[in-house]
């Protein structure tokens, strides 16, 4: 990250949080802060479908910047996709509204995986380079970068798109490990090359997104898929940014997550943060974890449950205030609102 931005943001209370120490106020920010909640984002989305956003800069930064003046969170997260490296270097991928990514040609084969190659950010996706550069000159707050994780992006890549039970990547982890791991790897360099541009650009964090790792039991993770990504948060140790580690659904992977090299991790709605803290060791921070579902609901019940949240906490300066996973599209910005100034005047 370049000095500049580094000294500009050492006290902001999200990096306070992400490093274990007090902050002026609890900080927060919402995974999905910019999307289809937000009425100037659906206006943007008819102008662009969303790779043609993320190839624009100029969209891309207003994507990004629309929730930081909407909700006034203390981090904004680049606005991007986890599959837009793989799709930079040639594999065909299509973003379905309400679906996800779908992809082509799925993976199934080890001469599948000779598809991939290593990515070159300042040739392949320029673009993503271009919008972080922008959004740090105009941020007040630090920008989060992310990528996928090996083992969410190779789930996509095999089942062809999202899947409930995600039995296909099961079945290659097993049937053919070296193919898996030879998947996972190409991924894990991928993901790699592409946070290391992002924070050299100006980003000031990096959330791993392991989305779906909670299909995983703890020893299949630990087995097939912690080497590929502790190799990521290796290679970013040198960089001195905070490294988040999320996934739906881990509550039995927690300790795994943070094992991987994680500065901070990410708890979904079904573990209470007391209870993740006790399965984390002492120096990780928290993010999280009001259930995104109650944000549905008329305030009174919103700011109850966000109470809970912060009870769970207790006074411990690790924790990010975030939702469990990504906000509802039918989720009220005002309740967002609401519920970021509740956050902040919280002891």
């Amino acid at each position: 990250m370049p000095p500049a931005v580094r000294d500009r943001f050492a006290d902001a209370p999200f990096l306070r949080a992400c490093r274990g120490e007090a902050a002026a106020h609890k900080p927060v920010w919402f995974m999905r802060q910019a999307g289809r909640a937000l009425p100037e984002y659906r206006a943007l989305r008819e102008k662009a479908g969303m790779f043609e956003m993320i190839r624009t800069p100029e969209l891309a930064v207003e994507a990004t910047l629309q929730p930081v003046r909407r909700y006034g969170v203390d981090a904004a997260i680049l606005f991007s996709d986890i599959v837009v490296p793989v799709e930079a270097i040639g594999i065909r991928i299509e973003l379905k509204p309400g679906v996800g990514p779908v992809i082509d040609q799925p993976f199934r084969t080890a001469a599948d995986v000779e598809r991939l190659r290593p990515i070159e950010p300042e040739a392949d996706i320029p673009y993503v380079i271009e919008t972080v550069r922008a959004l740090v000159g105009e941020l007040d707050v630090p920008l989060i970068g992310f990528a996928g994780a090996p083992f969410t992006v190779a789930s996509y890549l095999v089942e062809g798109g999202p899947s409930r039970d995600h039995a296909r990547t099961k079945a290659l982890m097993h049937e053919d490990p070296a193919t898996w791991h030879a998947l996972v790897d190409a991924l894990a360099d991928m993901a790699l090359a592409t946070l290391r541009a992002q924070v050299e650009a100006g980003a000031s964090a990096i959330q791993l997104f392991d989305s779906w790792a909670g299909a995983l039991n703890p020893d299949d993770y630990r087995q097939h898929v912690l080497p590929a990504s502790s190799r990521i948060f290796a290679g970013l140790a040198d960089l001195g940014v905070p490294r988040i580690h999320f996934g739906v659904a881990t509550g039995e992977l927690l300790p795994l997550l943070a094992e991987a090299g994680a500065d901070v991790v990410g708890v979904d709605w079904r573990v209470p943060l007391r209870a993740a803290r006790s399965r984390v060791p002492a120096g990780v921070a928290l993010q999280g974890n009001l259930d995104p579902a109650i944000c549905l609901a008329d305030w009174p019940v919103v700011e109850a449950e966000a109470r809970k949240v912060l009870a769970s906490n207790g006074e411990h300066p690790g924790h990010v205030f975030n939702l469990g996973h990504g906000v509802l599209p039918d989720t009220d910005p005002d309740t967002l609102a609401r519920l970021v100034e509740l956050v902040h005047s919280s002891p």
